[in-house]
């Protein structure tokens, strides 16, 4: 018997797991016999990320949620084929073993690739990290030579020419989450039209495009278990695509929170003593880089907005009855908070 997810006792007769060890078998991935275990990793709001092992073999399973989906939405194709051409000039990048797609071994389509082995920072400092001397600083360090890395890549050398379309890219971003956000709306909220008026009517000029990672924060990262300054693995591949770098870099200063900030239903330990401000972060960034962050505030302001329309997506998918998980209910506290903080940034009260 297959050991069932643990985490989550509501899917666990949602994937016949033996379907899967059969799979993996006859792909000549495993050769043991040994029975297949699983455990999902801690589970977010979006795809699923599950551990297995056969004997001593390990991998890492990435799937879509279970219920309903949005289309074209949890695209694990998509993220296969990237990592599949990223690895091997970066490889933080997790190397990928098989996609598949047929219904008669899981009911969504899923890939495999391989297990690294390090800590993911959350909501607080892991313990292997608790007595080195400045280890949030050397955290907010690694975060930002990690995205300024990614950046300097070159997306042809990677073979990912065609995987984007970098001209017009922010306005299309733009115009399509305020699209977005129309289609799911539950509640109103004072100020939204303006500030969606405000995004429209400011779009700036782009930087050269770059490999854009499209969900860069701290908890999609790995840091080697020994040392806070090393980042060993980034993941969570499925939205990236070659476009504007500032709305990458943007993002990363939207979760990176701050002391006293209200509840944004975002987990993470920025907040607490010793990690660099955005300020600092964006200065990281700029120094490293090189780039130009001049208009950085409306990148802002369209972050914490395009991440609110993420959480009203789901909350709008609860209130209608599709999802089930209870943590949607209060994503609407989030959701109102995340677009006081656009406005903010849009005000430039967030990198002074």
């Amino acid at each position: 018997m297959s050991k069932q997810p643990s985490q989550n006792k509501a899917l666990q007769n949602d994937v016949n797991w033996e379907n899967v060890a059969d799979y993996l078998r006859s792909q000549n991935l495993v050769v043991s016999n040994e029975p297949l275990e699983v455990d999902q990793f801690s589970a977010g709001y979006s795809n699923l990320t599950y551990f297995i092992r056969v004997g001593e073999w390990q991998a890492v399973l990435r799937r879509p949620p279970f219920g309903p989906l949005p289309p074209k939405a949890h695209d694990m194709k998509r993220e296969y084929v990237v990592l599949k051409k990223l690895n091997s000039v970066f490889p933080l990048a997790p190397k990928p073993y098989l996609f598949c797609e047929d219904t008669k071994v899981m009911e969504r389509h899923f890939y495999v690739m391989e297990k690294k082995d390090g800590v993911v920072i959350d909501d607080s400092i892991p313990k292997q990290f608790e007595d080195i001397s400045q280890a949030p600083q050397l955290i907010s360090n690694a975060v930002m030579e990690t995205l300024t890395a990614l950046h300097s890549l070159d997306y042809k050398d990677a073979g990912l020419e065609n995987f984007g379309y970098p001209d017009g890219y922010l306005s299309r971003q733009v115009h399509g989450w305020i699209k977005r956000y129309s289609n799911c709306k539950t509640d109103e909220f004072t100020g939204v039209e303006a500030l969606e008026k405000w995004l429209v009517d400011h779009i700036p000029a782009s930087p050269a495009p770059t490999i854009v990672h499209n969900d860069f924060k701290l908890n999609n990262m790995m840091f080697a278990a020994d040392n806070p300054s090393k980042v060993i693995g980034l993941f969570d591949w499925e939205l990236s695509t070659i476009g504007d770098p500032l709305t990458d870099l943007a993002a990363a200063l939207a979760y990176w929170a701050e002391e006293g900030e209200p509840y944004t239903g975002l987990t993470s330990v920025t907040a607490k003593p010793g990690f660099a401000s955005r300020r600092e972060m964006l200065e990281l960034y700029a120094k490293k880089s090189g780039r130009d962050v001049s208009n950085i505030d409306y990148y802002l302001t369209f972050a914490f907005y395009k991440v609110a329309v993420v959480l009203q997506q789901l909350y709008y998918r609860w209130k209608i009855g599709e999802a089930k998980d209870v943590r949607f209910q209060s994503l609407i506290i989030g959701i109102e908070n995340l677009l006081k903080m656009a406005a903010k940034a849009q005000r430039k009260e967030l990198l002074k």
